[in-house]
């Protein structure tokens, strides 16, 4: 665990602005200190990090927001585009260089050239990263149902939507195929498309995927559920969209 100021001088993040996180709701720190200091584990540190990289794709706090608290969050689809937007940056800052560089050596030419200025094309690649997570049916819908959702009624459902994981966790002495866990998958499944999209069972069966593929989700769901609980939903998933299709 790490203090608020720890996370600040490790992060280059001012204190500051780690609670005006926190109040938000955007990071919510692991636990508190019985002096009321705020400790954050490496899963916040994790997001924190997804944070700063959307940060560099130019979305607002609170759609940065909506889309980690969104099930369907795929945190490779964000470092792909991270990487993609930095290449250009690079680029960017490269040609700035080269045209200061030119600029000292022989001076200002009276037709001077601004193309190294331009960030047209940085521009349309965060506007078209923005439309990859928005355009999507299931994104749509969970952005509706949530506008007018207050801090606390989004932190009571995401509270109900691991208390789901917790049951899950209660159920691995059983197999995946057992009719209560696949009982638990519906249930779980109806819970998705009542509070937040959709569900269907190629999104269902992607979701997981995501579960049980390593970093701060998984290890969510395995506080919740105790270990290895990421991995049985993955599987009991598995089984449901299976018998689904047969």
């Amino acid at each position: 665990m790490k203090t608020v100021k720890e996370v600040s001088k490790l992060t280059g993040v001012s204190i500051r602005t780690l609670h005006y996180y926190d109040t938000i709701g955007l990071l919510k720190p692991a636990d508190m200190t019985e002096a009321g200091y705020r400790l954050y584990d490496d899963a916040a540190l994790e997001r924190l990090q997804t944070i700063l990289l959307f940060r560099e794709l130019q979305f607002p706090l609170m759609e940065i927001k909506q889309i980690l608290d969104s099930p369907n969050f795929d945190r490779g689809k964000a470092l792909e585009q991270q990487i993609a937007l930095l290449e250009m940056k690079k680029e960017h800052i490269e040609n700035l260089i080269d045209l200061a560089r030119g600029i000292k050596m022989i001076g200002v030419r009276p037709l001077m050239d601004f193309t190294a200025f331009d960030t047209k094309k940085i521009d349309e690649y965060a506007r078209q990263a923005k439309e990859s997570w928005g355009n999507t049916e299931a994104y749509k819908e969970f952005e509706e149902k949530n506008k007018d959702r207050s801090l606390k009624e989004q932190e009571a459902l995401s509270k109900e939507f691991m208390e789901l994981f917790a049951e899950f966790g209660s159920m691995k002495n059983l197999e995946p195929a057992d009719e209560r866990v696949q009982a638990q998958v519906e249930k779980f499944r109806a819970y998705i498309t009542e509070h937040f999209y959709q569900c269907t069972t190629e999104i269902l069966q992607c979701l997981g995927k995501m579960y049980s593929g390593g970093g701060s989700m998984s290890e969510n769901i395995d506080k919740v559920g105790g270990a290895k609980t990421a991995q049985f939903v993955d599987r009991a998933i598995c089984e449901y969209c299976d018998s689904m299709r047969s």
